[in-house]
């Protein structure tokens, strides 16, 4: 456990161990749940689809592919849960292949129009 005051910025690092120098790592998903085996229930998005959804997160560039630094500030459920469990999606893809998921960035889903 990791513990921190209500709105104590949180710094996290994700880091890629490969052999494998051209790959890049991208964070796409991270959620928040009181209860870490369910993940569906009560959450709180802190980023979906590579697009914050918490104004406090920040995502920080790196000169390094292979590691991906972003800060939120903490929070609590309501002050009813004593710990917050977090759950991130990274994706993992080709250094510059702009192509690839890792290099489109914030990817915000539009609804269709519903004409007859």
């Amino acid at each position: 456990p990791y513990y921190v005051d209500m709105n104590q910025e949180l710094f996290l690092q994700a880091s890629l161990h490969s052999s494998d120098q051209n790959l890049t790592v991208f964070v796409d998903t991270c959620v928040a749940s009181p209860n870490s085996s369910d993940f569906r229930t009560l959450v709180y998005e802190l980023i979906k689809s590579g697009c914050a959804s918490d104004p406090s997160y920040v995502l920080f560039p790196s000169s390094r592919g292979d590691v991906a630094q972003f800060a939120f500030n903490a929070f609590s459920f309501a002050n009813r849960f004593p710990s917050v469990f977090l759950r991130c999606e990274l994706l993992v893809c080709r250094y510059h292949d702009y192509s690839s998921r890792c290099y489109q960035g914030c990817v915000s889903r539009f609804k269709r129009n519903a004409d007859s």
